[in-house]
């Protein structure tokens, strides 16, 4: 018998760095104060982390995907220097209007939507009964109610929130390293 995984499904741009909208560079990557320690804990706690993004940049054309897959690259190696693993970066290169014509669709993997989330679930048995979503849209907290996942964080990375935005999540804090007290 197979023991699923518990995953904390984590946003890119907002969550894990500071977004500066399609950063694509690494001189313009920018981790958000605390997002090791966060991870460390996360891993601490028995969580496998896995990155769910939204990447319109590529279907826009500022940015392609081999230019994402570098700066993913480099920013699993950050985190494996502080000692986490990214189980893997899954990302959306889609917009069902502002984008080329090979990317302009309406997908289920764009969030809300929840097509990144349920291939990661299926890829790595993931248990979706105790595994968390953070976020700082409410397409994340969208995606994340769509596969059952049992919470789903939002971090408010230096942006505010309306009341009936904030009243979707399970709970609303400042950023990523205030997540591990929640859970």
């Amino acid at each position: 018998m197979s023991t699923k995984q518990k995953a904390i499904f984590l946003d890119r741009d907002g969550v894990i760095n500071i977004d500066h909208a399609y950063v694509h560079k690494i001189e313009d990557f920018e981790f958000i104060d605390g997002v090791f320690e966060a991870c460390q804990q996360f891993t601490a706690m028995g969580y496998i982390i896995v990155v769910v993004t939204n990447q319109s940049g590529i279907g826009r054309g500022y940015y392609d995907e081999l230019q994402f897959a570098k700066l993913s690259e480099w920013m699993c190696e950050e985190f494996a220097k502080h000692q986490v693993n990214i189980s893997k970066v899954y990302y959306c290169p889609h917009h069902p209007e502002k984008a080329l014509p090979e990317f302009k669709r309406d997908c289920d993997c764009r969030k809300p939507s929840p097509g990144m989330l349920t291939q990661a679930i299926a890829e790595f048995d993931i248990d979706v009964s105790q595994s968390v979503m953070v976020g700082d849209k409410i397409s994340d907290i969208k995606a994340a109610r769509a596969v059952g996942l049992s919470k789903a964080i939002l971090v408010e990375s230096g942006q505010a929130f309306s009341d009936d935005i904030k009243d979707q999540a399970d709970h609303v804090c400042a950023s990523l390293k205030h997540v591990p007290t929640l859970l």
